[in-house]
């Protein structure tokens, strides 16, 4: 796959991640999909867990609805996102983030990430 780089990036911390590429495609990231999708290896833990048995509990938030308290960019390739939960070790690589878009053709509600 040719490297896609954004041109812009617009967080809105209450709903959605929205990145512009340099192809000209726009992706719409919800903060709760960019959450359960982080690349962190705790989340990654998770999913596999959730993966094997479906009534694993999850970690609870604060009460409060989840957002995204800031990002940050991570060098020329990646975006950090803390989350209200305080989670903040996942890397939003652009390829994963260009993989995971919810907007792909073949996208659909991902339990698990693609590999």
């Amino acid at each position: 796959m040719d490297e896609y780089v954004p041109s812009r990036l617009d967080l809105d911390r209450e709903n959605a991640l929205t990145i512009r590429w340099s192809d000209g495609r726009v992706s719409v990231y919800p903060i709760a999909y960019l959450r359960r999708l982080s690349p962190s290896a705790d989340a990654r833990e998770m999913r596999k867990e959730i993966e094997s048995n479906p009534l694993t509990v999850l970690p609870s938030t604060d009460g409060g609805p989840l957002r995204a308290e800031s990002a940050e960019l991570v060098g020329n390739y990646a975006l950090r996102i803390r989350f209200s939960d305080g989670h903040d070790t996942g890397l939003y690589s652009w390829a994963y983030l260009r993989e995971i878009d919810p907007g792909r053709d073949d996208a659909h509600d991902r339990a698990t990430p693609p590999s």
